[in-house]
């Protein structure tokens, strides 16, 4: 007889009840509905579209921008160009009689020491804000479709009515392969 009984409560214990079902599923529910309260929380600390576009730094990865292209970027509303250029480029760039520029600038005053093959300009022309076309015109920097100003391959006015250069956006080289567009700026 006292088998029987140490084998019915073995079989006993060893059953799932109606009660260890209803355990479960409390806690699962329990954990969902925490999950489900949580989470607005958490995506209410990333920062909204708004937040990015007043300003927030803009990390841009250099490694599938294939020499001699032009990627376009958005930083605080702007168009920001950000150009691969050539060795050929570099060096018509760098050998421009600076002092036969409308805005007088050389080259490596645009670019970031050791990273000349690398050029960051606003992507508006100067005169009246028009998105100028890339490789176009006489210089094969930029054409303004608009107005008819002309841009070398470092962004510096050579023809038309744009009376500045493209301006620089203030950015800096987080590695050889990566920039980030804002960092310490404060215009």
């Amino acid at each position: 007889m006292l088998e029987s009984q140490v084998a019915e409560t073995t079989t006993a214990i060893a059953e799932p009840t109606r009660r260890d079902f209803l355990f479960i599923a409390t806690g699962a529910a329990a954990a969902v509905g925490g999950a489900a309260l949580v989470w607005p929380f958490i995506q209410s600390m990333t920062p909204d579209a708004a937040t990015i576009a007043a300003g927030a730094p803009v990390e841009v990865d250099l490694t599938p921008i294939a020499e001699g292209q032009i990627v376009k970027v958005f930083w605080r509303g702007k168009l920001i160009f950000v150009r691969h250029r050539t060795p050929a480029e570099i060096k018509a760039a760098e050998d421009v009689n600076v002092a036969s520029l409308r805005d007088p600038q050389p080259d490596a005053a645009r670019v970031k020491p050791g990273h000349a093959q690398w050029l960051i300009v606003y992507g508006n022309c100067t005169h009246l804000g028009c998105v100028p076309l890339g490789q176009q015109g006489e210089y094969k920097g930029w054409f303004c479709p608009c107005h008819g100003s002309v841009f070398d391959t470092s962004g510096r006015v050579r023809g038309g009515p744009a009376p500045i250069n493209l301006p620089i956006p203030p950015y800096t080289f987080a590695s050889d392969t990566k920039i980030v567009i804002g960092q310490g700026a404060t215009a």
